[in-house]
């Protein structure tokens, strides 16, 4: 396994370019382009045609970019721009050597951007690094488990080690890691979701009893009236523009509630139309409502408030009086509390007139079927859970939840984040779930509720979680606060990272360290009972089989769940009645103990294989029933609460660019905001630019404003004049995340308020890029190298022509 010396450019901050901001329109012929450019190029005709139209088909693999649900009847180009380059990052054939990990330090690799580290290739072989080394070295399987299980059974508690796991993860891998967890004895199960939908969670499951969207796939074309509240599916979830399309062309309405405006939600040129590819497209917003950043929970409210004030004007005619009667509770300590909302408040909270929630109230009211979807830009506030009760309540209020075309909606934007949860990746699983898994595999699982993402940092900070064994993901670079972070990694005995891609995680380690490569979704999954499919469940509930289908980039490979049971073979010595070894060999055991431990998975393995998989049950949805105390959903009285910035400050959120999956980075590119070869910039309204003292294209340091002591900065950033609310302003994901501090987290869910961030602005001294981004040691070419390594040669050549947005 050689390959010449990659030739990647860092792109330099000085050379980037703003061009038009923000763009009217969204995918069209561009976006088949940025699909399908990459995959040709990096994995050449054959493997682009084995896996993009293989993508989200019955018989192919489900894709790895969002969570999106598949429609009953696949398209042929069953994808969108996000899945087409998410594909081509993981089956590309290019491979990071052996000697790759004697050339390059961990000091050095640090220097190196997340967008580096990801072109380097696949790993393919476990790799070490012994304490007090500063290189990692190539080690066998056999030699890779023996340390990490040794290290595990020299803990003085299981509660010294934590399992983290991302949403990528099948059910089934995701089953059988919380399972070798709560074998060796902890609940420590931090997971992607404590760092985005936690806060949906929490909030449906005290209102309605269940974390989960009530809505189907169909529902989304047959609503009058969808919500779309602090989202941009252009960029995170683009496959569900076409069902907004669907819903506008069967006559519904859209309403955009976002401080940013989206392309996507302008205009959307469907590239499998000829309305979108020769024609103007669809406008998708049929009102855009700018609110300003934490003002969503007083929108809602003022809504609801005109609801009730409409049923007051015509009583009766209103509320859906017989929903309210048979299924809720709440209504009058509702009533009375928003009868009493200020609008003046209101009006301070949102930055909004009163004439643009009275247009909002208007559709609602005329509507007989809303959804209200929702994303991070709600579950990242503060008051996040308690916004989310609020979309509860102004559903239920005319009772739009359980009825076709109606309900909640969260997008979820890991492909099986709710699946992961649904298999126990939890640290708060119920006690029915427990005594399941417990009866099933003949042992007391702990009952102590476990650390979550923000609570783990905080232990490996303090030196009460000593071992780190994350499945997937990049946890360092994806939680906030970044130096406090960092710093706590380094406090800990070990960490190992099971993965497919090198990433900042891999850098910034305990005092041992190891990487286990495996397969990527893409691949065929080859075991000794033959050739293996996993199964994962979509953002409303649906389970389906997932089938690679290309040759792996490597034989020495090994997929999660094999992993996993190596592992727990390593460590738990019998502690459980499982059959490990079994398990590697044929997931169909794996599903057998699924079916007998998880609740509506019961036959597991006939279902999976039906046409399309099956649906999973949801009370609230199919049949208006409601997991409470008792048995209602419950309408919420939550106190009205927004963020107030100092003088001379601004409220920034967090956000994604356009070519970019997490902390992936594709390019450092994002045509829809006009961003061309550079990350380090801040949106600012053009307003507050000069109010502030500022000016458009001038380098500034960005400060958080905390009183804790603690100095957090981004230094650099170019000043972008932009279109946000006012008040507001906006920069990339994961660098902002070092403004965040950690104890900075929504009531109630723990996750980090990455959309209320208060920052000030200093004119910068500074030219260089910021932290963990490295300057190129060459001139930038006018044009750059577009993210992905070129399959066909086995290298990754310094590409010189240009790309924007791949």
């Amino acid at each position: 396994m050689t390959r010449k010396e990659p030739r990647v450019i860092e792109p330099d901050e000085e050379n980037l370019r703003v061009e038009d901001r923000p763009k009217g329109w969204a995918a069209g012929v561009p976006g088949v382009y940025y699909s399908m450019k990459p995959a040709l190029e990096h994995m050449g005709v054959e493997r682009t045609l084995k896996t993009v139209l293989k993508m989200n088909h019955k018989d192919g693999f489900d894709c790895p970019s969002c969570a999106w649900p598949d429609p009953a009847k696949r398209k042929t180009f069953e994808f969108c721009e996000n899945g087409a380059k998410a594909v081509t990052w993981e089956a590309a054939p290019v491979v990071i050597s052996s000697d790759f990990w004697a050339e390059n330090s961990l000091s050095d690799l640090r220097e190196r951007s997340e967008f580096w580290l990801g072109m380097q290739g696949r790993l393919v072989e476990p790799v070490y690094k012994p304490a007090g080394e500063d290189h990692y070295r190539p080690v066998s399987w056999d030699e890779a488990f023996e340390i990490i299980g040794t290290k595990l059974k020299s803990l003085d508690s299981p509660d010294e080690a934590a399992f983290y796991t991302s949403g990528r993860t099948s059910n089934e891998a995701a089953f059988l890691y919380q399972l070798f967890a709560r074998a060796f004895g902890t609940n420590n199960l931090p997971d992607c979701s404590n760092m985005c939908h936690e806060s949906s969670g929490w909030a449906m499951g005290q209102t309605i009893g269940i974390g989960k969207a009530t809505v189907t796939f169909q529902d989304y074309e047959n609503a009058d009236l969808i919500i779309v509240m602090g989202q941009n599916p252009g960029t995170n979830h683009p496959r569900m523009l076409t069902e907004l399309e669907n819903c506008k062309r069967n006559g519904g309405q859209i309403v955009a509630v976002n401080p940013l405006p989206e392309a996507a939600l302008k205009r959307y040129k469907n590239p499998q139309t000829v309305r979108g590819v020769a024609g103007k497209g669809t406008e998708i917003a049929d009102q855009f409502i700018q609110v300003r950043l934490g003002g969503d929970m007083a929108l809602l409210q003022a809504v609801s408030k005109r609801v009730f004030e409409a049923e007051a004007k015509n009583p009766g005619t209103v509320l859906d009086h017989a929903f309210l009667e048979e299924h809720c509770e709440g209504l009058d300590e509702l009533r009375e509390y928003l009868l009493k909302l200020d609008e003046a408040t209101v009006l301070e909270a949102t930055g909004l007139r009163s004439e643009e929630i009275d247009e909002l109230a208007d559709r609602y009211l005329a509507a007989d079927k809303v959804i209200i979807t929702w994303a991070m830009g709600i579950t990242q506030q503060k008051k996040g859970v308690a916004t989310i009760k609020e979309m509860i309540n102004l559903l239920l209020l005319r009772g739009n939840i359980g009825k076709p075309g109606a309900g909640a909606s969260p997008i979820r934007g890991h492909s099986n984040v709710q699946g992961d949860r649904t298999m126990g990746i939890w640290e708060q699983m119920p006690p029915t779930f427990m005594d399941a898994l417990g009866k099933e595999f003949s042992f007391e699982p702990p009952r102590e509720h476990g650390a979550d993402a923000v609570e783990s940092i905080k232990r490996m900070r303090d030196g009460r979680i000593k071992a780190f064994v994350a499945l997937g993901g990049n946890l360092v670079s994806a939680i906030s606060d970044t130096q406090v972070a960092e710093e706590a990694f380094e406090k800990t005995d070990m960490t190992v990272q099971i993965s497919i891609k090198l990433n900042r995680s891999h850098l910034i380690t305990g005092k041992e360290a190891l990487i286990l490569p495996c397969r990527g979704r893409t691949e065929i999954d080859r075991q000794a009972t033959g050739v293996q499919f996993v199964s994962v469940e979509d953002t409303v509930c649906a389970v389906h089989p997932s089938w690679g289908s290309v040759e792996p980039v490597s034989d020495n490979l090994l997929s999660e769940p094999a992993i996993i049971s190596r592992l727990a073979r390593a460590t738990l010595d019998g502690k459980v009645d499982a059959d490990w070894e079994g398990f590697e060999k044929d997931y169909d055991l794996i599903r057998d103990h699924i079916s007998r431990v998880v609740e509506g998975c019961e036959d597991y393995n006939r279902k999976i294989r039906l046409d399309g998989g099956f649906i999973l049950a949801n009370g609230p949805r199919d049949s208006r029933t409601f997991n409470t105390p008792t048995g209602k959903a419950v309408l919420t009285v939550n106190d009205l609460e927004y963020l107030e910035r100092p003088e001379g400050t601004l409220i920034l959120q967090s956000l994604r660019a356009h070519d970019q999956w997490n902390t992936t980075i594709y390019s450092h590119n994002d045509r829809y905001r006009g961003i061309k070869k550079g990350r380090h910039v801040v949106f600012i309204n053009p307003e507050d630019i000069a109010e502030l003292g500022l000016k458009d294209g001038q380098n500034v340091d960005i400060h958080g404003v905390y009183d804790d002591g603690v100095e957090r900065v981004l230094r650099a950033y170019r000043v972008v004049s932009y279109p946000t609310a006012r008040g507001c302003a906006a920069s990339y994901y994961p660098e902002a995340n070092v403004l965040v501090p950690l104890d900075e987290v929504a009531e109630g869910s723990n996750t980090p308020t990455s959309k209320q961030i208060i920052v000030r602005f200093e004119p910068s001294s500074h030219t260089a890029p910021t932290e963990h981004y490295a300057a190129a040691t060459a001139p930038v070419p006018e044009a750059e190298a577009d993210g992905f390594p070129d399959a066909r040669t086995q290298e990754t050549p310094a590409k010189e022509a240009a790309v924007s947005g791949v």
